[in-house]
């Protein structure tokens, strides 16, 4: 073999090997639950404002809302009864606690664990209070998501009605439960 053909062969061994692990990552944004939502529905989901933040011993978790849901709530919805306008989305991300290694005091956020949505849609919908719902479980090992089950911890639905069960605690506020925090 001259030196040309094993510089070529290298080349063609090294694009292969790199379009292998190029492939093999996840696109979340290709996922989607049974019955409509999808992980790209909530592109950008990182950057939504703040709306609070929950803790048990087990979750630590911080909501985000897309721009029309902040508006509603910044104009009281749904404390006062009025319900929650189409369009508006929320982004729960849920970490295991870990004790802050700084201040010993504080819990941060430790592992990822998984990532909860929910769209208004009152037509898409209508036969779940208007709410579309999908839990997004995250996999540490192969750091890839899919979507969760009633495996999960908690046990989860996997199609977009996953949380009405759930949310029919909070019917008087348009199926939410997070409270806008004061700032």
């Amino acid at each position: 073999m001259n030196r040309k053909s094993v510089w070529t062969m290298g080349i063609a061994v090294w694009l292969a090997l790199l379009y292998g692990f190029a492939s093999s990552a996840q696109d979340k944004y290709n996922l989607r639950v049974p019955g409509g939502l999808a992980f790209s529905d909530f592109r950008g989901y990182e950057s939504w404002q703040a709306i609070a933040m929950s803790r048990t011993d087990k979750v630590f978790a911080i909501i985000l809302g897309n721009p029309v849901m902040i508006k509603a709530f910044q104009a009281g919805i749904p404390a006062n009864g009025k319900p929650v306008p189409d369009g508006a989305k929320i982004a729960k991300i849920h970490w295991s606690p870990r004790q802050n290694q700084y201040n010993p005091e504080a819990t941060s956020p430790g592992t990822l664990l998984n990532v909860d949505f929910m769209e208004k849609d009152g037509k898409r919908f209508a036969d779940s209070g208007g709410w579309g719902w999908a839990v997004f479980d995250y996999d540490t090992a192969s750091s890839t998501f899919k979507p969760g089950t009633s495996a999960g911890s908690p046990p989860q639905g996997h199609e977009a009605k996953c949380g009405f069960a759930c949310h029919t605690n909070a019917k008087a506020r348009d199926y939410v439960f997070t409270e806008y925090a004061k700032r």
